[in-house]
């Protein structure tokens, strides 16, 4: 008792007392580390989203810079003797500047995807991110096969379109109208062609399962259809229908990537 009454008098804190600062100490701690998290994760964005932005424009500095040869690479598919016009003073300049802004994009996209993973996958767990990482090589794999697939489609799309000419009705084709048109259909079948990635990264985290894709194949042939008619941009059959075979064909390569993972 002489012993413990001394304690306050020699100014010493019993072990209790010593036990609530620090758990009160490691609360704030923790409050606070929680602010800075947040306010890390929000400059991780703009830092991520600035390497986004300059990998784009270096592509699209390149692509300006090979403009010629890019414009005459998506102009073959056209007939030969089918001119491009403009009519605007500035419109050649901007048609420049649009064409190697989509090239940029499609060069910058391993930058894109990579990006996109290391701010994603922290808010993963482990299991999430092993089971995850392989798919995003895949990703970009998708998309190349989504661009090439357009240009091969691309000469069918125009020369069906074309071949309502008459007498009466003769094309005078803007370049502005066709590299539009050409730019959306890479971009559109690029990232219509990552849907199998979604659905084995859904199946991966208990979403889905390959018996219930495949109970809903009709459902997906629906959606296949109607996404393939509103996303091409030509107006033509060939582009939704060849956009929607490939889809349909990669919707069941993904049940069988789905099943043989044991979902």
């Amino acid at each position: 008792m002489a012993e413990a009454d001394a304690l306050p008098e020699q100014g010493l804190t019993p072990a209790v007392d010593a036990t609530d600062t620090a758990s009160a100490a490691a609360a704030d701690a923790a409050g606070e580390e929680k602010v800075m998290t947040l306010v890390d994760h929000l400059s991780e964005l703009r830092n991520r989203i600035v390497v986004v932005i300059v990998a784009v424009a270096i592509g699209t500095a390149v692509g300006f810079w090979q403009a010629g040869r890019i414009i005459s690479f998506l102009k073959a598919p056209l007939p030969t003797d089918q001119p491009l016009v403009f009519t605007g003073l500035g419109d050649a300049f901007f048609i420049n500047l649009k064409v190697s802004l989509v090239f940029g994009i499609i060069v910058a996209m391993p930058v894109i995807l990579y990006e996109v993973w290391a701010f994603v996958s922290p808010g993963l767990t482990t299991r999430e991110r092993r089971l995850a990482r392989p798919w995003v090589p895949l990703a970009l794999f998708f998309f190349v096969l989504g661009v090439v697939v357009a240009y091969l489609v691309l000469p069918y799309a125009s020369s069906f379109l074309l071949s309502f000419q008459s007498a009466d009705l003769q094309a005078l084709i803007t370049a502005d109208a066709y590299f539009g048109f050409v730019s959306t259909m890479f971009l559109v079948f690029g990232l219509a062609m990552e849907f199998p990635i979604v659905l084995v990264l859904l199946s991966k985290v208990g979403i889905v399962t390959s018996a219930a894709l495949g109970a809903r194949r009709r459902q997906a042939l629906l959606v296949i259809a109607i996404a393939a008619a509103l996303a091409t941009p030509g107006g033509d059959p060939i582009s939704p229908l060849i956009l929607g075979v490939t889809m349909y064909a990669l919707y069941e390569v993904s049940i069988q990537l789905v099943r043989i993972t044991g979902r």
